[in-house]
């Protein structure tokens, strides 16, 4: 009897184990599906925002507009009436996503520096685009001046890395210290030439944010999303056992360099909301709330997405309500959302499994 009655309390303890992790499982994926739900909404708005003045793409425009002034008017709300702060939210919300997704994979390979050293790569990167507008009359996107400065950045840091003896770690400490310098110095070297707001690129803005930027930052977040979705076999193995991989004969060094480039590309559409100084933190913050609860690689991502979105919209709630900077808003929030996976973990975190 006492050996039936313990199998039958098995039984029981499994069957509430797999109830549990069911419901953890589709509370996941509703979080996910709601995520990609807003995310795709976002991105049609950029595209109505864009293509406006076509004939069906102003009707819809115009119905979008509609909805904007019924939200503030049932809200009590002055925001989502202008469509600035709709390509403001659109970054945002695609921040949310992609930095969580790529930082998974930085969390766990103990490469969160590499954020924080491409974010100053790409200042450098808007502080020459300043500096060649200044000197030539070029009107064309800082952005895209960035983007450039930030992928080579990311070249460099991987080259150095691969072909240095140092610690891991010094090439990416002598880039970030090395291409902030650099920043600072053309920034003062060209002070008063041009009226662009550096405070907003350090610190972020939703002022920063341009159409041209919005447009951008969609673009980014398709590449982003196809790169990881087509590589995340690979990725996932040289993140969990590098040196297997490379027994396997699989490409190391060029999915490393394609994550640090993926890196760089987060960096430089996050920056507009976010700031140089505080854009690493939305590649680590929420993965690490994440990691708090998740019991493998999978669901950490799923939870990261989940948690960056919270952070963003809970952020741009604070920075809209009280007239702060968005950049300190988001990462605040973000903090506040680990610190409560850590209380509802009630454990200090549990070891991250490749599977499930």
């Amino acid at each position: 009897m006492s050996r039936s009655s313990a199998a039958d309390g098995e039984g029981e303890t499994a069957a509430v184990e797999g109830s549990t992790r069911d419901r953890r499982r589709r509370v996941e994926l509703a979080g996910v599906g709601l995520t990609a739900f807003v995310a795709v909404g976002m991105l049609g708005f950029l595209l109505l925002y864009w293509a406006q003045d076509l004939p069906v793409a102003s009707d819809l425009y115009a119905a979008f507009r509609s909805l904007g002034r019924g939200m503030d008017a049932a809200l009590g709300t002055n925001v989502f009436r202008h469509p600035i702060m709709w390509q403001s939210m659109a970054v945002g919300v695609l921040v949310g996503v992609v930095a969580p997704l790529v930082g998974s994979f930085l969390v766990h390979r103990e490469m969160a520096l590499i954020g924080e050293t491409l974010a100053h790569t790409a200042f450098a990167g808007v502080a020459v685009g300043i500096l060649v507008t200044s000197s030539t009359g070029w009107n064309g996107s800082l952005l895209l001046v960035a983007l450039a400065v930030g992928v080579l950045g990311a070249l460099a840091v991987q080259w150095l890395t691969e072909r240095t003896d140092a610690y891991g770690d010094v090439p990416i400490a002598i880039m970030l210290s090395g291409s902030f310098a650099v920043g600072t110095l053309i920034i003062s070297y060209g002070d008063g030439l041009t009226g662009v707001n550096i405070q907003g690129y350090l610190f972020g803005n939703l002022a920063v944010v341009t159409p041209e930027g919005a447009r951008l930052m969609g673009a980014l977040s398709l590449v982003v999303v196809a790169g990881v979705a087509l590589t995340y076999k690979q990725l996932l193995f040289i993140t969990f056992d590098e040196q297997a991989a490379r027994v396997a004969q699989l490409n190391v060094t060029g999915y490393n360099t394609l994550l640090v480039v993926l890196t760089a590309v987060v960096v430089v559409g996050a920056m507009q909301v976010l700031g140089v100084i505080l854009v690493a933190a939305m590649l680590v913050v929420p993965v690490a709330a994440a990691s708090q609860v998740a019991r493998s690689f999978r669901e950490t991502m799923y939870l990261g997405v989940i948690f960056g979105q919270l952070s963003v919209l809970g952020g741009f709630a604070i920075s809209i309500g009280f007239g702060l900077p968005s950049g300190g808003s988001i990462v605040v929030t973000a903090i506040a959302v680990y610190l409560a996976s850590i209380l509802g973990s009630g454990a200090s975190g549990t070891p991250v499994s490749a599977h499930g």
